[in-house]
């Protein structure tokens, strides 16, 4: 690591000792979809509910089908037709079935299933007399018991957890009709430079368009944060501090500032906001300058201006506070081992994190590379739209060849 500089792990253990978990609310199941569980869900049913058909076909006793065999079908007498969702529980005798539906209760009397394929008619002759031409597996063929998968008073997810899709589904099989998650992290985005116009509008000699705030903001909400304020403000005067009063108003818990935290003579966030910031070089590229701080309880994050270190800077620092804020138990992203598919050069002494691509046309041999040719220099804007992954390449490694393993950290 190049003397003076501060390490990753250094600066990271910073913002996350200030970074502590949010209150709670009770919210819908509906409504929970991205939120972050802060209470364990405990199933209130059993899964399955009762004991139920996996197929379509015919309820019997074991005994009655065991021999069956296509040579030597044992016929049966249909005596009650169980749709799923009926209450019913027929009687089952001896030589007796009970036509039934995947899903539907298991008549007391009956201890196997048996598929209207392993019977000579099938559906087509599934009432009256029936003849079985293959025996149940076992006793209990086909049978899924009440409580196989889940019990009342089970832990079904754990405080912490993501409640996505399928681990909404599970808590609605389970019978949980709410759940108490993290309140949301609000978060401020505030883009500096008297050079930014908005997209779309005519360009002036030394403008540029503001892509800064749309970027930190949309990764915000990925993260599961309410973006409260989004802006730019100029090189000059107070616009940062107004905007620390405007996110405070707001109930903001986070500040992201964009720009103003190098070495220039303009860098408005460092001129304004030093006593409420520390301001520091990291051993890493993109995004050596770095500022944070805490105002009021809220965190102050100063991260480069240039997209490519705005981003990466986000991914490292703020992403991992936020996710602290929801109380999450990971806070950090998937990491692959891949094969380099082209050589490329590092920064000396300092952690690299190139926007990469990753090729998947071989599945059992994925390969990274740059997302630009350009690598990881952190003003090629354009280059983050084809990168799907960071490689993540140590200080102590002065180049990447081809075929060699890179930790490529998934963003996508």
């Amino acid at each position: 690591m190049q003397p003076g500089l501060r390490s990753v792990e250094e600066q990271l253990g910073r913002v996350l000792s200030h970074a502590h978990p949010l209150g709670v609310e009770e919210v819908e199941l509906a409504d929970a979809h991205g939120r972050t569980l802060r209470a364990p869900l405990r199933a209130r049913v059993d899964i399955p509910v009762f004991d139920n058909s996996a197929m379509d076909g015919f309820a019997v006793r074991f005994d009655d089908v065991a021999d069956a065999a296509t040579d030597a079908p044992v016929r049966l007498r249909v005596v009650a037709d169980l749709p799923a969702g009926s209450p019913l529980d027929p009687r089952l005798g001896a030589g007796e079935a009970v036509r039934i539906m995947t899903g539907s209760v298991v008549p007391s009397g009956a201890d196997a299933i048996v598929p209207f394929e392993d019977t000579l008619g099938g559906l087509g002759d599934s009432l009256g007399d029936i003849a079985v031409t293959a025996a149940p597996a076992r006793r209990g063929a086909h049978i899924r018991r009440r409580g196989e998968d889940v019990r009342a008073g089970d832990e079904v997810l754990g405080a912490g957890a993501v409640l996505g899709a399928l681990q909404l589904a599970a808590a609605a099989a389970a019978g949980i009709p709410r759940v108490t998650v993290s309140r949301r992290p609000r978060v401020a985005i505030v883009s500096t430079g008297s050079e930014l116009v908005e997209p779309g509008l005519p360009l002036e000699r030394g403008q540029i368009p503001e892509s800064n705030s749309v970027l930190l903001a949309r990764l915000a909400e990925e993260a599961g944060a309410d973006v409260v304020v989004r802006r730019s403000v100029p090189d000059d005067g107070e616009g940062p501090v107004q905007a620390v009063a405007e996110a405070a108003a707001l109930g903001a818990h986070v500040v992201v500032f964009s720009g103003g935290v190098s070495a220039g003579a303009y860098e408005v966030v460092k001129n304004t906001l030093a006593g409420d910031m520390e301001f520091a070089r990291i051993a890493m590229q993109p995004g050596k300058p770095q500022g944070f701080g805490v105002r009021d309880g809220m965190l102050l994050f100063g991260l480069p201006g240039n997209p490519v270190s705005a981003a990466v800077s986000f991914e490292v620092f703020v992403r991992p506070a936020l996710l602290a804020l929801h109380g999450r138990t990971t806070l950090t992203r998937p990491v692959l081992r891949l094969p380099a598919a082209a050589a490329w050069r590092t920064p000396p002494g300092r952690r690299q994190y190139l926007p990469a691509a990753i090729d998947r046309s071989d599945p059992g041999r994925w390969t990274v590379a740059p997302a630009t040719s350009g690598g990881s220099a952190s003003h090629l804007a354009g280059g983050l739209a084809s990168a799907e992954a960071y490689a993540v390449v140590p200080a102590e490694v002065a180049a990447v060849a081809v075929g060699e393993l890179v930790d490529v950290m998934l963003i996508s």
